[in-house]
């Protein structure tokens, strides 16, 4: 986490942010063009540099104004455009997941059903990555870095900064679901989009306090995996839907997806509430007695 660039007191913020920016484009180019890297893996790192792209293109939204807007769009439209092969991915990640928690099915079985979604993944798999989409991320990629280049942000301050962090956890919050049990897949994906938000803008800041902002973006990454968790075996529900690919074991797959699924709901509560415990007033005040401090 400190290797990578973030906001510091003895650097002038604008600069700061330049450089966070510089580095989470490089890795996303980094993504796509290392020739080491299936096009699973390079397809998956390049959409987890788009969310952090777009998490701090969220971050600097007034200051960036319909600038920003344009580049998170882009961005976004890429990382859907990416996609396809996701749900087979988290079908997949449903079935190792509910494997370890009390499935009722032999490991033969299993086998059997990994196959079945890994040709579902390999035939989508092979429509995107191709020779135009690599040209039109470069491209995407090229354009955000003379973006960029233009910023300018030397009159910004810590203090409007620290305010647009507040204002990401404050949503957090208000997403939170009021009674847990009662969640539908809508109102935790909201909840999630906006922990995963948060989590990578707190990477600009982690730093100021190292101790304290490994474990608050440790705990944003855990509520975040639970929650992504728990979309992946509504994917895999979907799968065994009747007259899906996975229908014929739909009896012994969805008590298995229910008791996981209450699980990970119960362990994101959790962690939600330690989380989201302060108010967004004492989140700011903490966070410019850290800059203070720094």
């Amino acid at each position: 986490m400190s290797a990578k660039p973030a906001l510091h007191p003895d650097a002038a913020v604008g600069a700061s942010l330049q450089a966070i920016a510089r580095a989470i484009l490089a890795d996303a180019r980094a993504a796509i063009e290392s020739a080491a890297r299936s096009d699973a893996e390079a397809v998956h790192r390049f959409r987890r540099e788009m969310k952090r792209w777009r998490a701090l293109l969220r971050l600097l939204d007034p200051f960036l104004a319909a600038e920003g807007r344009r580049l998170r769009t882009r961005a976004r439209d890429l990382a859907r455009a990416l996609g396809g092969a996701r749900d087979a991915q988290a079908a997949l990640d449903g079935i190792a997941d509910i494997a370890g928690h009390g499935v009722a099915l032999s490991a033969r079985s299993l086998a059997t059903l990994r196959g079945k979604v890994e040709e579902i993944r390999r035939s989508a798999e092979g429509t995107i990555l191709t020779g135009d989409m690599r040209l039109r991320l470069t491209d995407a990629l090229d354009d955000a870095d003379s973006s960029v280049a233009r910023w300018s942000f030397d009159a910004l301050t810590f203090a409007q900064v620290a305010d647009r962090l507040a204002r990401g956890y404050r949503a957090a919050r208000r997403a939170n679901p009021e009674h847990w049990p009662d969640a539908d897949a809508d109102e935790l994906h909201e909840f999630r989009k906006r922990i995963v938000n948060h989590r990578y803008q707190m990477e600009t800041v982690a730093p100021l306090w190292p101790r304290f902002g490994k474990m608050w973006v440790g705990e944003a990454q855990r509520l975040r995996e639970r929650l992504g968790k728990h979309q992946d075996l509504l994917v895999l529900a979907r799968l065994a839907e009747p007259h899906q690919s996975l229908a014929r074991w739909r009896s012994r797959l969805m008590p298995a997806i229910e008791k996981r699924k209450a699980g990970l709901v119960r362990s994101a509560r959790r962690i939600a509430t330690r989380l989201l415990l302060d108010k967004p007033k004492a989140f700011r005040r903490r966070l410019e007695v850290m800059w203070d401090t720094g």
